[in-house]
């Protein structure tokens, strides 16, 4: 049996959205068993009325909430009753937990992932890692995207190592196709950092590094691993997102202006809504938080119950996989650099 907390509150969509995610997969997934955390009053309201295997699914109760403006390191301090630092606290101290899934304070998680639970040995940082689909119906996976603005070549080695060995062993794909994100394809180009980087890099055999990336090219189908720091990554990220989303209401409104348009439309329905669901973010799970000791799966703060269902199934194909074994094993083979 796989344990996997999953907390309830800080999203945008909470309670429900987690507790109707985790009811999902759980039932997706028979040796699963899911702990919330939560209001236990607020969560047992949430369940009535549903069904589900009341041998696989625990209630912790934490009747504090994180809020999105609250300082991460006093969150760690002060609110150890919240729902998120609950399932970081038992995620840290009960062997038989495997993962928890938060779609609450990125920066709250971050901080108490890394306080509470630590690397798994010789990481020097752990590092966001979230997938987008590819145009040729692949996917691509872009590492770091948020938990660190600041990094070193070898900050950047290592989320090539992690984020491939990602790729490779949950999502199936090869060899990933791992590229440096930077502002031209040429192995000069771009800062001090990103230079070392494409030299370490290409001194990597684990790692199938095919070069420099341009920000355009992110979902052309020709990579599967994108390395950045966690600015560029997160501005990336949110970019190719927001293009998404504004270009399907763009073209839905352009479809609505005409009445042919509108005929049209109807004989392309089935394409329309294959499209959208294809550029719906909510329907590729979330960020992995690569090298923490224990799997740490973040949602977005929007998440619907279809996402946290997917970022539980990221959770569960993570220790499935044994990811965090072979990272630390990968990792060692190369020399330790100081953070």
């Amino acid at each position: 049996m796989i344990k996997i907390i999953v907390d309830c509150f800080g999203g945008d969509h909470c309670p429900e959205a987690p507790v109707e995610g985790a009811l999902a997969a759980l039932s997706a997934n028979p040796d699963l068993y899911v702990i919330l955390t939560g209001d236990e009053a607020i969560l047992g309201q949430a369940l009535e009325g549903k069904t589900y295997d009341t041998s696989r699914l625990e209630i912790v109760h934490a009747p504090e909430v994180i809020g999105c403006d609250e300082k991460p390191t006093d969150v760690v301090r002060l609110k150890r009753n919240s729902s998120m630092m609950k399932a970081i606290i038992l995620l840290r101290d009960r062997d038989d937990i495997a993962a928890m899934v938060s779609t609450g304070s990125t920066g709250a998680l971050v901080t108490g992932a890394l306080v509470r639970l630590g690397r798994i040995p010789g990481v020097i940082r752990p590092a966001f890692c979230p997938i987008l689909p590819t145009m040729d119906g692949g996917i691509v996976g872009i590492c770091d995207s948020g938990a660190n603005v600041e990094v070193t070549s070898a900050h950047l080695r290592q989320f090539a190592i992690m984020a491939s060995l990602y790729l490779e062993n949950v999502y199936g794909v090869r060899k990933p196709r791992t590229a440096l994100l930077n502002v031209g394809k040429e192995a000069e180009k771009g800062d001090d950092v990103r230079r070392e980087t494409y030299a370490l890099l290409r001194q990597t055999p684990s790692v199938n590094f095919v070069g420099n990336m341009e920000s355009r090219d992110l979902l052309s189908g020709s990579y599967d691993v994108v390395v950045a720091d966690g600015f560029s990554g997160n501005v990336l990220v949110k970019t190719t997102e927001g293009t998404a989303l504004e270009l399907l209401k763009k073209l839905k409104k352009e479809i609505f202006c005409r009445t042919i348009y509108k005929l049209g439309a109807l004989l392309m329905k089935k394409m329309f809504a294959d499209m959208k669901a294809f550029m719906n973010y909510q329907n590729y799970g979330g960020s992995v938080l690569l090298g923490t000791s224990k799997v740490v799966v973040k949602g977005h703060g929007s998440s619907k119950a279809v996402a946290v269902e997917k970022c539980i199934e990221q959770a569960y194909r993570m220790e499935v996989s044994g990811l965090s074994a072979k990272i630390e094993s990968e990792i060692a083979q190369y020399e330790h650099y100081e953070d």
